[in-house]
């Protein structure tokens, strides 16, 4: 038990997490965790969401079934195997649980062989979580694939952080009235932002910009242009806060999370994913950040086969 004295709730709650990531293949009891956090079980439930958005059995769950995900597309282990090794004390309730999470069954999602909708540990220890002024919660990185889509809008190249005069702050916000100008009250569907970092020619001081949404078909309004985005996995970061404040988030995900997880950036189409009814102006608003990533071969995965002894 940890003393009630010696850490604040945030610290207690790190520890806590760190059990969990090392134990998920052991019965894991809310009432064990909150008297390994010291708290009681009604107590250490409200903090731990109040800190990472979930309760206790959905963090958990969705690790031991991300993992299974994982052992799925990297090893050629029986699904049993997976299934205990991930915590699960039988097949079919692992079947049970991965396709309310994943809408497939696992022999499907094996079959499919794409990356959709891993969850990763919430970071702890040696990784600091995200600026505190932004949001009070932990941050959990999704990781997922998205096939090849369609954007349609309005483009622009902009200046970006790196550039000797950025003008990202002022053509962007234009960018995006403009678009929802053209598309109307009409429009209440979600708003994709792309960055063409992959279309740079000056090592990403300047690239595209386009604020649009997802269309197919051949007809697109005048004026708009249509961007065709090519197959990515990408690190979803999710954000609440003032927007301005976005830039501390990813200066947090590429400085402290990524070096950590196992990938690493790739050149590519970043995206802003935007919910219906966004307001940029919006103290708590939200939306997230999608970053292309790939497996680094010189760094152990966070979501990891080999630690379940499965690989």
């Amino acid at each position: 038990m940890i003393s009630s004295s010696a850490t604040d709730p945030k610290l207690r709650i790190e520890t806590v997490l760190r059990y969990i990531h090392d134990n998920l293949d052991t019965s894991l009891s809310v009432d064990s965790l909150a008297d390994l956090a010291g708290w009681s079980r009604w107590q250490f439930q409200r903090v731990f969401n109040a800190h990472t958005g979930l309760s206790v059995a959905q963090y958990v769950r969705e690790l031991r079934l991300s993992r299974a995900a994982n052992a799925l597309l990297n090893t050629h282990s029986r699904h049993l195997d997976i299934a205990l090794a991930c915590g699960f004390c039988s097949e079919i309730s692992f079947s049970r649980s991965f396709r309310q999470m994943f809408g497939c069954s696992p022999g499907s999602y094996r079959q499919r062989g794409q990356l959709v909708g891993l969850r990763t540990p919430i970071s702890t220890g040696n990784v600091p979580s995200p600026p505190s002024e932004l949001d009070h919660r932990m941050l959990q990185i999704r990781l997922e694939f998205r096939p090849t889509f369609s954007v349609v809008g309005l483009c622009d190249q902009i200046r970006g952080l790196y550039s000797e005069s950025p003008d990202f702050a002022f053509r962007v916000p234009r960018l995006w009235h403009a678009f929802h100008q053209r598309v109307g009250a009409n429009f209440h569907g979600p708003s994709i932002g792309v960055l063409g970092v992959t279309e740079s020619t000056d090592n990403g001081c300047s690239f595209p910009y386009w604020a649009g949404h997802e269309g197919e078909g051949d007809r697109i309004e005048s004026g708009f242009r249509r961007l065709t985005v090519p197959a990515q996995t990408y690190a979803i970061i999710p954000f609440q806060g003032p927007l301005a404040a976005l830039e501390k988030t990813l200066d947090w995900f590429i400085h402290h999370w990524l070096p950590a997880s196992g990938y690493r950036g790739r050149f590519g189409y970043d995206l802003e994913v935007y919910p219906p009814g966004f307001k940029s102006s919006d103290a708590h608003a939200r939306m997230e950040y999608w970053v292309p990533v790939e497996p680094d071969p010189t760094r152990q995965m966070t979501v990891d086969c080999v630690s379940l002894g499965i690989a």
